[in-house]
């Protein structure tokens, strides 16, 4: 099994699975139910985690989640031109808000 997406929003891993899914790509996904237990583990580790069950479908499957926008939103900072992931609202590099121009 090889790790192929996650995110702290369950709803977009649930789109990347459906994606993947409907290519005939055979996927499992991993701690769908460990919000739980965010405050004994660090955030990050309570996310939703999509593996391939077969590693040799990793290139295809980043091509399709790549062409379908899996990561949707993300965004050029004006500033100082750093890309920038849809969950952060200031660039990580130069603090500029993404609203400013």
């Amino acid at each position: 099994m090889k790790l192929i997406y996650t995110h702290e929003n369950r709803l977009l891993v649930e789109l990347a699975r459906s994606k993947l899914e409907v290519a005939g790509i055979a996927v499992f996904l991993k701690n769908e139910f460990a919000q739980g237990a965010s405050g004994d583990l660090a955030p990050h580790q309570a996310w939703p985690e999509l593996w391939l069950e077969r590693a040799r479908d990793y290139e295809r499957a980043r091509q399709l989640l790549a062409d379908a926008g899996a990561e949707r939103g993300s965004w050029v900072c004006r500033r100082c031109g750093e890309h920038n992931g849809a969950a952060f609202d200031y660039c990580w590099n130069c603090q500029h808000s993404r609203t400013e121009a």
